[in-house]
């Protein structure tokens, strides 16, 4: 009875992953709790505990999310630390940074894209009923008749805000003033105010101003029309191929053992496609994502390469 007993514990234990049985895995995010970002992966570490075993969850903030993510970077590729990698780490700050502590490219093995929230272009409403702009095709036609009229605020140099006009003034052939703040919410608090036209904002801070018509949404960033805004058409209908948009994922350090990268990634995309999440993503304004690591790695190269012409055009930089 006492060998039955040893060898049904020892085949419990085999059916674990290797890396649960020890102590459990800690998840890096990069950002202060509380954010949406935060609170997606808290919900993910709750779906996957069954699987996994305890997630416990590591806020390190600072430095644009790369103090974060450079602790990911320098981790053990043992499975143990795993980390939340986003536009701004990944895409964004390697080229905005004179100075980079970790290779955005070559220090992380990918897991799994875990989310899509889209950027919505946005006018203080009594200012587009004032200039008569109802549609993007309008914002185009006014700043084309009136340069250098328009103005538009972002939460700071290097900003996705600040990016995603840049973007937009370059494949519009358009030009707007950039006006910088200290974050987004002092950005979107001056396009309530009207000291500014229009902004990118992200859908799901812009959502509650849209809904109460101090806001109006001209166009989503993303290229096809999100679900969360369904009557509002993408810029890419008007500008083709348009598409800039905040995303996060997880990734582990480099070297870790592609058995744990599958076994993580088989846990996270379970967890991502439960109905659950979807609604607990859903409150969020967020879009569940689920990949493969390869895919995964393929969309973080892409949106390097992309954000490296997007930055160096801007001239944002940061010492």
């Amino acid at each position: 009875m006492q060998r039955r007993h040893l060898l049904l514990a020892a085949a419990s234990t085999a059916a674990l992953p290797a890396f649960a049985q020890a102590r459990p895995i800690r998840l890096i995010v990069p950002y202060a709790a509380g954010g949406p970002i935060d609170a997606t992966a808290r919900v993910l570490a709750e779906r996957v505990k069954d699987s996994l075993g305890p997630v416990i969850i590591d806020n390190r903030p600072g430095a644009g999310g790369n103090i974060g993510v450079d602790a990911v970077a320098k981790a053990a590729p043992d499975g143990l630390t795993i980390g939340i990698a986003a536009v701004a780490t990944h895409a964004i700050n390697p080229w905005l940074f004179t100075k980079m502590p970790f290779d955005a490219a070559k220090d992380f093995a990918p897991i799994t894209q875990m989310v899509r929230v889209p950027n919505v272009l946005v006018m203080n409403a009594e200012t587009a009923a004032r200039l008569k702009i109802n549609t993007l095709a309008d914002l185009i036609r006014y700043a084309k008749a009136n340069p250098a009229r328009l103005n538009y605020g972002s939460g700071g140099n290097g900003s996705a805000g600040h990016l995603a006009g840049e973007m937009f003034k370059r494949d519009a052939g358009i030009f707007a003033v950039h006006i910088p703040y200290n974050g987004g919410n002092p950005a979107q608090l001056a396009l309530l105010s009207g000291q500014v036209d229009f902004n990118f904002d992200n859908l799901a801070t812009a959502a509650p101003n849209i809904r109460s018509g101090k806001l109006k949404a001209l166009a989503v960033t993303t290229l096809q029309r999100s679900p969360m805004l369904a009557d509002v058409p993408p810029v890419a209908e008007t500008l083709k191929g348009f598409a800039i948009d905040t995303w996060w994922g997880l990734v582990a350090p480099a070297g870790t053992p592609r058995e744990t990268i599958q076994k993580l990634n088989a846990a996270f995309v379970a967890a991502l496609n439960s109905p659950e999440a979807r609604t607990r993503f859903a409150n969020l304004l967020a879009e569940p994502v689920a990949t493969s690591p390869d895919e995964f790695g393929a969309f973080m190269r892409a949106e390097l390469a992309k954000y490296e012409k997007v930055v160096k055009a801007s001239g944002a930089k940061v010492d």
